[in-house]
C-alpha cells in the first residue's frame, strides 16, 4: 500500500526475508578497503552483491523498508542489508570533522510491525538505530509507519497505520 503512494515511480523490490542476504565476512571486509584496481577476482566476487545493492540505493529517490521488530530491534536480514550498503568511500566517508554520508537527497519510508514494542518507546531499539544508520549514510528524510503493538490492539493499530499511509499519499 505504501508503494502505491509513490505514483508512477520505477520500483525495485528486494524481499530479503524470503531471499536472505549473506552476512559480511573477512573476505568481504578485506576486499572493501582495497583500491578497485588491486582487487582480485575473489575480492570482486565478494563485493558483487554489495555493489549491486549500493547501486540500487544510489539510483533510488525513495526507499521503502518493511520489517518486523523482533526482540526490540531489526531482523538480521535487514542488518545484513545495512552492512552490505554501508561502505566507506562509497556510501559514506570519514573526514577530519567526522563521518559524512554520501547518500543525500533520498527519502526512506519505514513500515514497522510489532506485537508489543511501541515505536519510539523505551523498548524500541529498531527505529532509533535505523534513524542513526541512515543518517550516517546521508539519508535524513526518514518517515515511520507504525503497525506497532498488534498484540495489544490489532484493529486500532492497523487503522492508525492506514491513516499514516493516507497522510503519505496526501502529502505526495
Amino acid at each position: 500500500r505504501i508503494i502505491s503512494t509513490l505514483g508512477d515511480s520505477d520500483v525495485v523490490t528486494r524481499d530479503i526475508a524470503t531471499e536472505p542476504l549473506p552476512l559480511i565476512d573477512s573476505t568481504w571486509a578485506s576486499a572493501r578497503v582495497k583500491p578497485a584496481e588491486e582487487r582480485t577476482a575473489l575480492d570482486q566476487e565478494a563485493l558483487a552483491l554489495s555493489d549491486e545493492l549500493v547501486a540500487e540505493v544510489q539510483a533510488a529517490d525513495t526507499i521503502v523498508i518493511s520489517a518486523p521488530i523482533y526482540n526490540f530491534t531489526i531482523p538480521a536480514s535487514l542488518k545484513a542489508w545495512i552492512d552490505l550498503i554501508a561502505r566507506v568511500g562509497v556510501t559514506f566517508n570519514y573526514t577530519a570533522e567526522g563521518p559524512v554520508g554520501l547518500l543525500e537527497n533520498k527519502r526512506v519510508i519505514v513500515a514497522f510491525a510489532s506485537g508489543g514494542t511501541g515505536i519510539d518507546s523505551a523498548a524500541d531499539f529498531a527505529s532509533g538505530y535505523l534513524r542513526f544508520v541512515l543518517g550516517f549514510l546521508g539519508i535524513t528524510d526518514v518517515t515511520f509507519v507504525a503497525a506497532d503493538q498488534l498484540a495489544v490492539d490489532a484493529e486500532g493499530t492497523i487503522a492508525r497505520a492506514n491513516a499514516q499511509i493516507d497522510a503519505l499519499r496526501d502529502a505526495a
